[in-house]
């Protein structure tokens, strides 16, 4: 990210627990798809990351717009709400099946996150709905303040 100031001595790329640390704690996150005509399509989410997979998931219902959008095109970001802190994550997406084991990790994960802010909300609500998982691909950082625009943005890669 020349334009930004990285290729400065004063420089200093965020470690990578600076994003991890956001995403995990992180409430509404703004998912942006596109159809298979490439319309693109933003909306918030509640979702989940988890590190030590190196992926996010969210729910949505069958007949939303980013689940047909996902079909379509797999290709997805995915960002965090803060405007100052700003992190987007660039991946691909795929639905996570009934009998997929996974979906009960994203379950149990989406239920401890939320249940303390919606008591109500079951693990039933989630399974009738769609689970979406995002591999990530690149995860792009830049933090909105004067003395730290030019020298902290950051860039991640991740291996396939």
């Amino acid at each position: 990210m020349p334009d930004y100031g990285v290729e400065t001595k004063d420089w200093s790329p965020l470690p990578w627990s600076w994003a991890a640390e956001r995403l995990a704690r992180n409430r509404n996150y703004w998912v942006v798809t596109a159809s298979g005509d490439a319309r693109p399509h933003a909306m918030p989410v509640w979702g989940v990351w988890d590190d030590d997979d190196l992926r996010f998931a969210f729910s949505c219902g069958p007949r939303a717009r980013k689940a047909a959008n996902v079909r379509a095109n797999p290709y997805v970001v995915f960002t965090v709400d803060d405007t100052e802190e700003c992190l987007s994550v660039e991946g691909q997406a795929r639905f996570v099946e009934a009998d997929d084991t996974r979906q009960d990790l994203w379950v149990q994960r989406y239920l401890d996150k939320y249940r303390p802010v919606s008591p109500d909300l079951s693990a039933d609500f989630i399974r009738q709905n769609l689970v979406i998982e995002v591999e990530p691909a690149r995860a792009f950082a830049v933090i909105e303040r004067a003395e730290d625009f030019a020298t902290r943005a950051t860039r991640w890669v991740f291996d396939d």
